[in-house]
Parts: C-alpha cells; sequence; structure tokens
C-alpha cells in the first residue's frame, strides 16, 4: 500500500521559514511529478509547486522567489523550502504524487497534510 506522510508544519513568525516534507513509502515501481498543494476554510485546494521525475520546477506566482521545491529521489521525498513567510501563506499544505506502484498503473496519491500558521 503507497502512502505519502508529510512533516515539518508548524507555526512562525512573518518573515521566517519553514520545511516541509513529504515521504513516500509501499511497493512503488517509479514516482512521477511531486507536487504541493495548500488549502484555507472555504476555498478550493492550490497547486504551490511541482517537480517532474527529472527535476522542472514550477510555482504558482505567488511563492515565486520565496519558496523552493525538491526532490531526492533515493529516499523518496520531496521537499518544501518556504523562505519570507506571510501571514497569507498560512493555510494545510499537502503533498500530492504520480506513483507508479507495483504491478499497477500510475495514479495521484495524497499526503494527510500539515498545518503551516505564520503570524504577523
Amino acid at each position: 500500500q503507497v502512502q505519502l506522510v508529510e512533516s515539518g508544519g508548524g507555526l512562525v513568525q512573518a518573515g521566517g521559514s519553514l520545511r516541509l516534507s513529504c515521504a513516500a513509502s509501499g511497493s512503488i515501481y517509479r514516482i512521477n511529478a511531486m507536487r504541493w498543494y495548500r488549502q484555507t476554510p472555504g476555498k478550493q485546494r492550490e497547486l504551490v509547486a511541482t517537480i517532474t521525475s527529472l527535476g522542472t520546477t514550477n510555482y504558482a506566482d505567488s511563492v515565486k522567489g520565496r519558496f523552493t521545491i525538491s526532490r531526492d529521489n533515493a529516499k523518496r521525498t520531496v521537499y518544501l523550502q518556504m523562505n519570507s513567510l506571510k501571514p497569507e501563506d498560512t493555510a494545510v499544505y499537502y503533498c500530492n504524487a504520480d506513483i507508479e506502484p507495483m504491478g499497477y498503473i500510475n495514479r495521484g496519491y495524497w499526503g494527510q497534510g500539515t498545518q503551516v500558521t505564520v503570524s504577523s
């Protein structure tokens, strides 16, 4: 059974930094694109950053220049380094990955979410 487990959320003051991690586990043949989303109450989940299996990255305009997505394929882990945090970055952050489990076709998986709160 494939799982994504996030860690690294918490409370930080505006201007501070946090690093989120998301580790995949289970019987996995290949991990393709990996992403971070975020969601606040009453709003749709927003795509924050994407990294392909070759390391190509893409960011939402609201986080460009402040957030960095990276991955360690050997550890099956994706990271989100968040710098210069603003109160509007407060949200539950979710990891998402396109994974091919052993013997199965590619599909999307979600982590359980981790809360990030930025105080002003």
